[in-house]
């Protein structure tokens, strides 16, 4: 079995961090989508370490606006709109043409939190493809051990989507990570399984059984 790897990182761009993991997958001639959110781009600079990942082949898509509305259990109505409409404004043509969306787990969890009827139905509406993950390796809280447990994923089902932060220090760890996996003969690519991604292109393709709040 050819075990693959998508790479996704959440939460940026952080000067200083996005760079090192720009450079590091360049060098290494691999590409990955970062999940970008609404705050953090509007701060100064962040828009050219974005520019810079489009423009060596990354994939972009939104993370929502402000990464603290979980918008399964808000009462916000316009909750929905507020965090991944307004985001995806706000990205505008840094966004790729895919409209990818990744909702706030609050620590990476899959679970009714993570959705209400109103936000499917704006993805649905929008043309938006959510993408999900099924390895999150906890990269910021420990700095140093999170390759072990990336790879403990990696090694027990055919297609890992990892989702890694540019905005922690644990991206020291990263060079290393991706040769030895490389060396270890997995197949790193830029696209999704399906069972990450059961909206694509605002069409539902897979079940969104407890994801999304009652």
């Amino acid at each position: 079995m050819t075990r693959r790897l998508t790479l996704t990182f959440d939460n940026g761009p952080v000067p200083g961090i996005t760079e090192a993991v720009l450079d590091v997958l360049r060098d290494r001639g691999l590409t990955a989508t970062f999940f970008v959110v609404g705050t953090d781009l509007q701060k100064p600079g962040r828009r050219d370490l974005v520019a810079r990942a489009r423009g060596e082949g990354h994939r972009v898509g939104n993370h929502t606006m402000t990464h603290s509305v979980l918008l399964g259990r808000t009462d916000d109505p316009a909750a929905p709109e507020k965090e991944i409409a307004a985001n995806q404004d706000l990205l505008g043509d840094l966004a790729s043409e895919e409209r990818f969306f990744r909702p706030w787990g609050d620590g990476g969890v899959l679970g009714p939190h993570l959705l209400s009827p109103q936000a499917i139905d704006l993805l649905e509406r929008g043309g938006y493809s959510l993408v999900l993950w099924n390895s999150v390796p906890r990269d910021w809280e420990d700095a140093t051990g999170w390759p072990a447990r990336a790879r403990a994923d990696i090694d027990r089902q055919d297609w890992t989507v990892l989702v890694l932060h540019d905005n922690s220090p644990a991206v020291e760890q990263l060079a290393g990570f991706l040769d030895a996996v490389v060396a270890d003969g997995v197949e790193i690519r830029s696209d999704f399984p399906d069972e990450c991604v059961p909206i694509r292109r605002g069409v539902r393709t897979g079940s969104l059984e407890g994801l999304v709040s009652a």
